[in-house]
């Protein structure tokens, strides 16, 4: 055990936390050793005229013991977490190839020639509307969806134009609307989107690689397909 001078210092458990930062090592039975050395030294070490109270002993070892069961249940967590993140990251990697519902207004056109999703509706409407935007913001299709409850409405849009014309596989923007008493407002979209890649962070986060959509965390992820 490296010295330590127990009469520099106010009390044992500034003397153990000390010890505990210089880098030793040593299980838990170590440090309880260490910490009564430390106190016999207090002890032999304090003025005799000005002896230290026993209540101040007692206060020190209960500071000790709760140091000592935080630091297991530091430990304990960073099991728990890490168990975790290993299951949220295997989870993660099997949804690679699969279709996710994902908040987005961007739905991308692929070979099967359809795209769908839903919106969220905050109160009902007489007048549900969607359009459908290419990459140049041009208007290629406009469905009306009529009336609609709050709550959550679907959409699928097949591909093709106003005309009847199918269109080339790619992003478009999707715009929701509904029509109230003080105007039209913009509703929020949620869009289908094929799982790419995943990625992990630092931290243990997931990202998910979406189709021509960019990328989103998990959690952000409403569905599964």
């Amino acid at each position: 055990m490296s010295a330590i001078n127990a009469t520099d210092a106010s009390d044992v458990l500034s003397q153990y936390q000390l010890k505990q930062q210089s880098g030793a090592e040593g299980n838990s039975e170590l440090g309880r050793n260490e910490f009564m050395e430390l106190m016999l030294a207090q002890l032999k070490n304090q003025n005799p005229l000005e002896p230290q109270d026993n209540g101040e002993f007692i206060s020190q070892l209960a500071q000790f013991s709760s140091l000592e069961e935080m630091q297991k249940l530091s430990g304990n967590v960073d099991d728990v977490v890490g168990q975790f993140r290993s299951t949220q990251a295997l989870q993660a990697s099997a949804m690679v190839g699969k279709s996710v519902l994902a908040p987005s207004q961007i739905g991308v056109l692929g070979a099967e020639g359809v795209v769908d999703g839903t919106i969220e509706v905050p109160a009902s409407t007489g007048g549900l509307r969607l359009s459908v935007q290419n990459q140049q913001g041009e208007l290629v299709r406009q469905i009306d969806l009529g009336s609609s409850p709050a709550g959550v409405k679907s959409f699928s849009w097949d591909g093709q134009d106003g005309n009847g014309n199918q269109l080339p596989p790619g992003p478009y923007q999707i715009v929701a609307e509904a029509s109230y008493p003080e105007g039209q407002q913009q509703l929020s979209t949620m869009v289908s989107a094929n799982v790419d890649s995943v990625s992990l962070g630092q931290g243990g986060s997931v990202t998910l690689n979406l189709a021509g959509m960019g990328s989103i965390a998990l959690s952000d992820v409403k569905q599964i397909n």
